[in-house]
């Protein structure tokens, strides 16, 4: 590696780290010629897919427009950071899986709203309004019966609708 303080061509490595979430590693260096010390990172690059839209564009795929999407969707829900950001690296990790080059706008969309149904329904409407392109209060209604039929018992929380009301632990169906 190049030394970034006099351009020399030899660098050695003095300590190498595994970082705390095992994700990259941590190198300390030194340049042979000027003695300077520096660090470098090393991480594994892995490609994202193209998404395909549907008007046939193609558009690199862009993590931050992801998290700005299911922002919005939890805009003003009891939803923070600490949910947003596993979500988008699990949407993330599921791109990176899935080993294609080019991946649908409509599939991926499929995958956000599977998560969102899990963890908030007010969030997955939102979103699946905006995703289908509900136009009239119609598809709204058919979306709430679908969302109340399909809706399975939850095992982890499902956040509330309405503030002071207690988390649901499962759909009205099947409870006795």
């Amino acid at each position: 590696m190049r030394c970034p303080f006099c351009n020399h061509e030899d660098t050695r490595v003095i300590d190498s780290r595994v970082s705390d979430d095992g994700a990259s590693v941590r190198r300390r260096r030194e340049c042979e010629a000027c003695g300077a010390r520096f660090t470098t990172f090393e991480t594994a690059e892995v490609k994202l897919p193209t998404v395909l839209k549907r008007d046939g564009r193609r558009e690199a795929f862009d993590a931050a427009k992801l998290r700005r999407g299911l922002e919005q969707a939890f805009h003003k829900r009891p939803v923070g950071p600490d949910t947003i950001e596993p979500l988008v690296e699990r949407l993330l990790a599921r791109a990176r899986a899935s080993d294609e080059r080019e991946l649908e706008s409509r599939r991926l969309g499929e995958w956000v709203m599977a998560e969102l149904k899990a963890i908030d329904q007010v969030a997955y409407v939102r979103f699946a309004s905006v995703y289908r392109r509900f136009e009239d209060v119609q598809a709204f209604r058919e979306e709430f019966e679908r969302l109340e039929r399909e809706m399975p018992l939850v095992e982890g929380r499902q956040l509330p609708l309405l503030e002071g009301e207690p988390t649901v632990v499962g759909s009205r169906r099947g409870r006795r």
